[in-house]
């Protein structure tokens, strides 16, 4: 054989082998010989992520009218999932601090470990206090616009040491970003980092500079920070600290301030997240700044809130969808919810989980690529708080007992975390009964997570579709279900 019809055998075979592999890679989905698993929570029951039974796919080639289902298709993929975690405030770390050794230990295992927990990735804090620390600071003295006095010791005591400790449990696939809820006093127009203000034009350059002066203080603490938001619900003028910026003024902000100076900080990979807000004004905050290039070049994504309806009702989930049909190449996250107006008797109310559910599956339908819930831990009163706006948190701890209280919230929320990958492709899900809510993910290892709720207080048994072939599932009243397969 010549050399020349010798490379051609070769490279001839090379193209096949490839466009082989490229064809095993396009394979659609399969159930066959896939188990179900089912893990459950519900309410007026002991079930919490409990492992409930292990069903398998049967033929079913046309669903009727009379039968519920869910309908799953692992070959339409959509946006790829980035994490769930909660953010670790000054209320937290304090409640924390005074937990035994053993009981911290079961708190870190409870959110960051995936097989002893619910898998938690996504850590947010505050730079400067927020209402959910003891007290108001800032990380420099009064009237220091050069910053000459920055140093971070209000973390070092509670703060710092957490999230050592939680990124440690989570390992390689952490990520941990800041929000300012306001900059210090002497910056802002009403001389007060409480009751709303703005910040002084002449202070903008410097408060640019406090954000590169704080993440390089965490890191070199050894805490990487993957990103950051502009600034903390910026169109609230709270009884606590709270900052206005007004969708141009924050546009401005980032592209005139803020972008250039981390990137010429060596900081420009680090990811700005704009509006960390609520639903409602969402799309006014993306169009604002998205359509400016100049600003859009320095934005890695798009957060937002749930608080805009405050009676419980959480809507709006509209807004995300459009957001994210203008700016596909932008990414959603929901960067903090929580159910707020704490009463202890309600500590274990069912409905407050539900809000969670609710809420993910939405979020997560609409392009939400990861979800941050607020306080990880708050003790027996919700707090602690300094100006008593009193919360729930997924797990409080009552200090006069040392024990930890999980609720609805945290298992609702585990239903999620503890079986998505980091990496995990949205995949298409949709129920034919308006009582089911439904979202899908397909892990990289091939396995696809499948959260069906039941809104209704009636026991509803469904078909898990797959192409042509359906697994019978029944699920309990006010539940929430991870079917993995």
């Amino acid at each position: 054989m010549s050399k020349k019809i010798t490379l051609l055998f070769l490279i001839t075979t090379s193209v096949a082998f490839s466009q082989k592999k490229v064809q095993l890679k396009m394979l659609p989905f399969s159930t066959k010989n896939k188990v179900v698993t089912v893990y459950t929570s519900a309410d007026s029951t002991k079930l919490r992520l409990s492992k409930t039974t292990d069903l398998y796919f049967q033929e079913l080639k046309q669903p009727l009218e009379t039968q519920t289902c869910i309908f799953v298709n692992p070959d339409k993929k959509y946006q790829t999932f980035l994490g769930i975690g909660g953010a670790i405030t000054d209320a937290s770390a304090e409640v924390f601090a005074k937990l035994s050794p053993a009981k911290q230990q079961e708190f870190l295992d409870a959110y960051y470990s995936k097989n002893k927990g619910i898998g938690y990735t996504l850590l947010r804090t505050n730079m400067n206090s927020c209402d959910f620390s003891s007290n108001s600071y800032t990380y420099v003295k009064e009237g220091d616009k050069e910053l000459k006095t920055f140093n971070i010791d209000p973390d070092r005591q509670y703060k710092i040491p957490l999230i050592k400790k939680a990124l440690a449990a989570v390992g390689k696939e952490a990520t941990l970003y800041i929000s300012p809820w306001s900059p210090p006093a002497f910056m802002k127009d009403n001389n007060d980092m409480l009751h709303g203000g703005k910040l002084l034009p002449e202070f903008n350059q410097s408060w640019a500079n406090y954000y590169v002066k704080y993440i390089n203080a965490l890191q070199k603490e050894g805490i990487p920070v993957w990103g950051l938001t502009v600034q903390n619900e910026p169109m609230a003028k709270q009884t606590w600290e709270s900052c206005i910026f007004s969708a141009a003024d924050e546009r401005d902000f980032l592209k005139n301030y803020l972008g250039p100076t981390l990137k010429k900080a060596g900081l420009g990979d680090k990811k700005i997240t704009v509006w960390d807000h609520n639903r409602d004004l969402l799309l006014q905050r993306a169009n604002t700044i998205l359509e400016d290039p100049q600003a859009s070049q320095y934005v890695w994504g798009i957060g937002f809130h749930w608080y805009e309806d405050w009676s419980g009702g959480d809507q709006m989930y509209d807004n995300v969808g459009k957001v994210n049909e203008m700016y596909p190449n932008k990414n959603l996250m929901f960067t903090e919810g929580c159910n707020d107006k704490f009463d202890p008797k309600n500590i274990q109310l069912w409905k407050n989980g539900e809000r969670y559910g609710k809420s993910m599956i939405n979020d997560f339908n609409n392009g939400t690529v990861a979800w941050t819930d607020w306080n990880i831990l708050l003790d027996e009163n919700g707090g602690p708080n300094h100006v008593k706006n009193f919360c729930f948190a997924p797990i409080h701890s009552d200090t006069t007992t040392g024990e930890l209280i999980y609720t609805p919230s945290y298992y609702y929320i585990g239903h999620f975390s503890k079986f998505i990958d980091k990496g995990a492709k949205r995949i298409s899900s949709a129920a034919s009964r308006s009582q089911l809510l439904t979202t899908s993910f397909l892990n990289n290892d091939g396995k696809v997570v499948t959260v069906v709720m039941n809104q209704s207080n009636t026991k509803i048994t469904y078909n898990l579709c797959v192409g042509n072939t359906a697994a019978e599932v029944t699920i309990l009243p006010n539940a929430i279900q991870t079917l993995v397969y």
